[in-house]
């Protein structure tokens, strides 16, 4: 996740603990970590209420796609709903086309509401 405040951002990572769900029970994750991300809960909340003890924002979520496009997939957005509406509304979410270790792609997409759903939305990447 990337969150910020006073002018400052930080990328802090949250471990993908789908193949944990996935070795418990395949029937309700049938996807393993190659091609499905799930965050530790324990570490998101840690994370939620740090970001609200010192006043940040939560920018954005990111996650790769290995060998796929940077898009929003169903599942991408079904994870980053809550009750038909986004957990996040204000937070963008980045999506990382990597192939053979290479970065491919990258592409921001945010809530729109007028459309109820997530659309491309232009980014600046600095280095």
């Amino acid at each position: 996740m990337v969150v910020g405040g006073a002018g400052e951002e930080e990328v802090r990572r949250i471990t993908n603990v789908q193949n944990t769900l996935h070795q418990k029970d395949p029937i309700a994750y049938p996807r393993d970590a190659t091609i499905a991300y799930f965050m530790d809960s324990k570490e998101l909340l840690t994370l939620l209420q740090e970001v609200e003890a010192r006043r940040l924002s939560l920018k954005a979520f990111y996650h790769s796609h290995p060998d796929h496009g940077a898009y929003f997939s169903a599942e991408d957005a079904a994870r980053a709903m809550f009750d038909d509406e986004p957990a996040y509304p204000d937070s963008a979410h980045l999506v990382v086309s990597i192939y053979g270790r290479e970065v491919k792609e990258i592409k921001g997409f945010a809530w729109e509401s007028e459309k109820k759903d997530f659309v491309a939305v232009p980014l600046i990447i600095e280095a």
